[in-house]
């Protein structure tokens, strides 16, 4: 079981600067899932306890020079502590930088590019008679080299890894009706008064393009809507007879014709998702995975300087329903 590549610059920034941060808030342990073309960070895939969030890359995005190879079909997964590979990463980064200062001032100088490598290691830590594992870090300058060693979980072995593609291509699965939210800005205030309120959302998603939200208590009922949000996959005409009829008398009508989807989830995991936004997303995606099963948020990236969607990068959340049979 082998690893080894080096970052590239473009990996650098999207790692240090936009999605360890957001993916941290996430939740301080994930998968780390490596594949022949593909780099994961996996949350809770496999206990099925809280919000799901797949962050995709194809290995160009991050690496140059990446070598990979196992028993497991050249896929290696191992659990790591997502706030210890920041530090680290972020700790390479300077170290890096200063390397990089230093040998372009030295007379004929190092002839050699300076990279930051990454590997998977397996060391002797101190006080200790058995082996464990690593993911390392190293830079090279002119007279020196430096390491930053991040422990990682034993690599999941081949059943494990086959649960977690399984698990990986269900979560994949995107629902028939996706809007867009332009404002998550506007979105994320929102949803901070919400918390104040109560601890269930009511999340309803209209082939219209509209979004509605509510949370609700025996004194108290709070909700905002979204209306005519672009659309994409299965959509409707919205009906012409319903301007004048309050947002929740559009919300059940959508329902009776079976034009809109409604599910119950918790605020704090709704809120949770938003932090996604830490990542810098162009725009976001909400929707009703089939039967109601989860509420679905798809962050979308375009190419830098266009509007055109960067296919080497995916973010995307899968929020647990309260209650299934809402919808």
């Amino acid at each position: 079981m082998k690893f080894k590549a080096f970052l590239t610059d473009n990996g650098v920034s999207l790692l240090d600067k936009r999605f360890l941060p957001a993916l941290e808030k996430m939740g301080k342990i994930c998968h780390l899932y490596l594949t022949r073309d593909h780099v994961y960070f996996l949350h809770n895939l496999l206990n099925g306890d809280g919000i799901q969030c797949i962050a995709q890359f194809r290995k160009e995005a991050l690496f140059d020079e990446y070598r990979l190879s196992s028993q497991n079909d050249d896929r290696i997964s191992f659990a790591i502590d997502l706030s210890l590979l920041h530090r680290a990463l972020h700790s390479i980064i300077s170290i890096y930088t200063e390397f990089s200062a230093s040998d372009s001032g030295v007379p004929g100088g190092n002839s050699a590019p300076n990279h930051i490598q990454i590997k998977l290691v397996k060391k002797l830590p101190p006080h200790s008679q058995q082996p464990m594992p690593f993911l390392t870090f190293e830079t090279k300058g002119y007279k020196s080299a430096v390491i930053q060693d991040v422990p990682i979980s034993k690599p999941l072995s081949r059943s494990d890894v086959l649960e977690l593609q399984a698990a990986l291509d269900m979560a994949q699965d995107l629902p028939q009706t996706l809007i867009q939210v332009p404002d998550m800005h506007q979105l994320q205030n929102f949803v901070e008064k919400m918390k104040n309120v109560g601890d269930v959302l009511s999340v309803s998603i209209s082939k219209y393009g509209d979004l509605h939200l509510q949370v609700s208590t025996s004194l108290i009922t709070l909700s905002a809507e979204f209306r005519k949000l672009s659309v994409i996959g299965e959509q409707a005409q919205s009906p012409t007879d319903d301007q004048n009829l309050s947002a929740q008398s559009r919300t059940r009508i959508a329902l009776q014709r079976g034009d809109a989807m409604t599910v119950q989830v918790s605020v704090k995991h709704f809120f949770k998702s938003l932090q996604c936004h830490a990542a810098k997303p162009d725009c976001a995606f909400y929707g009703i995975a089939q039967q109601g099963a989860c509420l679905t948020v798809v962050f979308q990236f375009f190419i830098p300087g266009t509007h055109q969607t960067d296919k080497a990068i995916s973010l995307h959340c899968r929020l647990p329903v309260l209650d299934p049979g809402a919808s």
